[in-house]
């Protein structure tokens, strides 16, 4: 019988008693190895509840004891790494390795949360006038939410959550019902690490239970991390409610590659950032901008490329594993397509992509498009999949332009051996997250995930000293103690101090 996932509501797992199952699929096989409850209202409610009620002992909680809650909770992440990564591959596809990135860049998130005590730091300044001081406190904000896509399982809600509660928050986290079952794993050793009952809530579900999120008076403060079309909904319901959000949303990644580059170190880059974990990343590399004679490049880019092939995470030898699903793949080929019909030349075609063994797989071989235009749906649309697209400038400026004139601005490189160029290029490019000669520059995350434009809708970004700044509120106080010994003086009719 398929196992039905279970909500975590109130410090326990409950079986659903929704009749609204979603199959989860492996999708090397589409086998169906388990069944996700959509939260009924009454569940939803008690979640919600439970978070409020935990709130109000959990903020009392010292900082210091927040902090070793998540230094036993990383402890516990690392030594489950693997059991954590298995999952992921089996609900998601992912590469061994791959999966276990998933999970370790997640624990990174937790251990900079270990560190909240000198992050939730206030201010003060004594004598701000005659025997005045003025001092700030940061106290958090009441039940926060997440809402986290399929793509990174463990890492992004792991972005979330840890910060969120060491900041004295309660949380409700409602998973992609794609690949629901990390999370309950990562859920069960929190609760292992002393996490007392009702601090986090896991509940599964598809868009009924996030409206319910974004609509319950009783959240204060959602994260989102998703498409973009759904980061606008979630920004606009969720502000239009009076909440705090943040929401990360598309992404169009470009590499531009300067002629006095290494080419051996570019060629390694654009492979693994391009078709790396099937495309499925929002800090994928989708566009490799070659600047003049890098032109020169591109046949031998497609042909290191082309020598990368799809499989099952049981096959050591796979460099990435399926779609998530065949609508994925579905959509994935019908750009691919589309790019054709728009004249880019499709210089590697991995549109008939099969893996030996695995003939219902939702599998996309990797693919690389060249002379594309900014016109084209194929250079507009982010493809999510293991696709490449390649466009030729002649200058440094021009490839500026086109980067600056994208609609996103989630994260991009440039490869030179010229410090003028790569201080000319991170000083004026409009994105938030730049690598110099590092293909994917996902920021470690005592610096903040830092997306710009319409890759991003709300004020603070994840983790690092913004997502303290998301989750807490500043409480500033000014006190005078009055001395017997000092005449009382008239009264003061301005609103000046004195």
């Amino acid at each position: 019988m398929t196992q039905q996932v279970k909500h975590f509501i109130d410090g326990e797992f409950v079986t659903s008693n929704s009749d609204k199952l979603i199959p989860v699929t492996n999708p090397a096989t589409q086998e169906v190895i388990a069944q996700v409850p959509c939260a009924t209202a009454e569940e939803m409610t008690r979640a919600v509840e439970s978070a409020k009620a935990a709130f109000l002992t959990w903020k009392e909680v010292p900082v210091s004891e927040r902090a070793r809650l998540m230094m036993r909770f990383a402890h516990l992440l690392k030594e489950h790494q693997a059991e954590i990564a298995d999952i992921i591959c089996r609900e998601l596809g992912k590469t061994v390795e791959d999966a276990k990135g998933d999970v370790w860049r997640g624990i990174e998130v937790v251990e900079q949360a270990a560190n909240i005590p000198s992050l939730m730091m206030g201010e003060t300044v004594e004598n701000v006038a005659r025997s005045i001081d003025t001092y700030s406190y940061i106290q958090p904000l009441g039940v926060c939410a997440g809402i986290t896509p399929f793509n990174f399982p463990a890492m992004i809600p792991l972005w979330m959550f840890p910060m969120a509660i060491a900041c004295g928050n309660t949380f409700i986290l409602k998973p992609s019902e794609q690949d629901p079952m990390t999370v309950n794993k990562i859920a069960e050793l929190f609760v292992q690490a002393g996490a007392p009952k009702g601090v986090l809530q896991v509940v599964h579900g598809a868009k009924e239970q996030v409206d319910a999120i974004l609509h319950h008076p009783d959240i204060k403060a959602i994260s989102f991390v998703g498409s973009v079309n759904v980061g606008q909904y979630i920004y606009k319901t969720g502000t239009d409610n009076l909440k705090r959000v943040q929401a990360f949303a598309g992404a169009k990644n470009h590499m531009v590659i300067m002629p006095d580059a290494n080419k051996q170190q570019v060629v390694n880059a654009l492979v693994g950032a391009s078709v790396g974990a099937a495309g499925q990343r929002c800090m994928a590399i989708s566009v490799a901008v070659f600047v003049g004679a890098a032109a020169e490049w591109i046949p031998e880019v497609a042909a290191a490329i082309g020598k990368v092939r799809p499989g099952v995470y049981t096959d050591p030898n796979a460099a990435y594993g399926p779609q998530i699903s065949p609508q994925a793949r579905a959509r994935v080929l019908s750009l691919i397509e589309q790019g054709k019909k728009e004249g880019a030349t499709c210089v590697l075609d991995g549109s008939d992509c099969k893996v030996e063994g695995y003939p219902d797989g939702n599998w996309v071989g990797p693919t690389v498009f060249s002379n594309v235009t900014t016109e084209m749906e194929i250079y507009k649309q982010e493809i999510f999949g293991p696709v490449l697209t390649t466009m030729q400038v002649p200058t440094l400026q021009d490839a500026l332009k086109v980067v600056n004139d994208s609609p996103y601005g989630n994260g991009t490189s440039i490869f030179t051996a010229s410090g003028a160029a790569a201080r000319k290029y991170q000083h004026e490019v409009e994105v938030g997250q730049v690598g110099i000669n590092i293909p994917i520059p996902v920021p470690l995350p005592f610096f903040s995930f830092t997306g710009w434009k319409g890759s991003f809708y709300g004020d603070q970004h994840a983790y690092g000293k913004q997502a303290v700044r998301f989750y807490t509120e500043t409480k500033t106080i000014t006190a005078r103690w009055f001395d017997d010994d000092i005449p009382v003086s008239g009264p003061n009719m301005s609103i000046n101090l004195r």
